[in-house]
């Protein structure tokens, strides 16, 4: 259950006040993780910018955070919408010895189900690591068939997909013929009960920035079969995962505020991403006085 741990975050990007990447803060930033609840991390994926990292960050970035946790879960995003890209990322953080590769589907140009079996086995062919393979068709553009997952079922390194396509229904048909081996992880931290449910292991998360002991608390819960308990923690995350992300403030605008609030630098978006809004920071601090959190 779990291989890489039931709560990772998908982990932010820390940039300096001139917008360059901060190796220093990332691995700061990853150690605090860990030691707040998190079995590990994710780095370079959406939520970490990764649009706006260029390869020599990218591995950089992957490289300073493996160092920074020897001991605990790296996942590194080696996404792209360009499959030679995707290629080369995949084998920089191999080289980085990171403990799994995180595919998305390739975004924005809407590739055929054929398209995207080409881009995931051209990737899973690059490496000898876990692949984790993303399907989030609100930002891609392109949900991944049934019928393509369980092809690529098939490749023997390709063991779990974060699942944010928001359809619990059609996971759990997934799962009921999917390869014992195949673990599904919550993309979206609203949906990581309900998906649960239907035999998810865990989050890939983003509020879990700040909340990470409670979702392990709620999925523990879960496990035990203390259903009640898990609701009544969900419910009480539920404003977390409201402010983690909106139209006006969209991931990860709302996580960078919330840790440079904690006292962990790590600094504003680039480009295209911000500004920050009027008043994010004053609904942080809601957030966390409604986990009975004091600053």
């Amino acid at each position: 259950m779990a291989r890489f741990g039931p709560v990772l975050t998908a982990m932010v990007t820390p940039f300096d006040a001139d917008g360059k990447l901060d190796l220093d803060a990332a691995q700061h930033l990853a150690k605090w993780l860990v030691a707040n609840g998190n079995d590990g991390v994710v780095v370079a994926g959406t939520t970490g910018e990764s649009a706006t990292l260029t390869h020599d960050e990218q591995g950089a970035l992957v490289t300073a955070v493996r160092e920074a946790l020897p001991d605990h879960t790296v996942i590194a995003g080696a996404g792209s919408n360009d499959t030679a890209a995707a290629v080369e990322l995949t084998e920089r953080a191999t080289t980085a010895k990171v403990d799994g590769i995180l595919q998305v589907t390739p975004y924005y140009n809407r590739p055929s189900q054929a398209g995207l079996a080409i881009h995931f086995k051209a990737c899973a062919q690059a490496t000898d690591l876990p692949i984790i393979l993303y399907d989030i068709p609100v930002r891609t553009g392109r949900k991944i068939s049934h019928g393509l997952f369980h092809e690529l079922f098939e490749i023997e390194n390709i063991c779990a997909i974060k699942d944010a396509a928001g359809n619990p229904a059609l996971t759990a048909e997934l799962l009921a013929d999917a390869p014992e081996r195949i673990e599904v992880y919550s993309g979206d931290d609203s949906m990581t009960l309900p998906l649960l449910a239907v035999g998810a292991v865990g989050v890939i998360g983003v509020a879990t920035h700040w909340v990470a002991a409670e979702t392990q608390e709620m999925i523990a819960a879960f496990r035990k079969g203390q259903v009640a308990d898990a609701t009544r923690i969900n419910a009480r995350l539920i404003p977390s995962w409201n402010y983690e992300t909106g139209d006006d403030n969209p991931n990860p605008i709302p996580s960078k505020v919330m840790m440079n609030l904690l006292g962990v630098p790590v600094g504003n978006c680039r480009p295209p991403m911000g500004p920050v809004p009027a008043g994010l920071e004053d609904k942080a601090r809601a957030v966390l006085a409604n986990l009975d959190r004091s600053l």
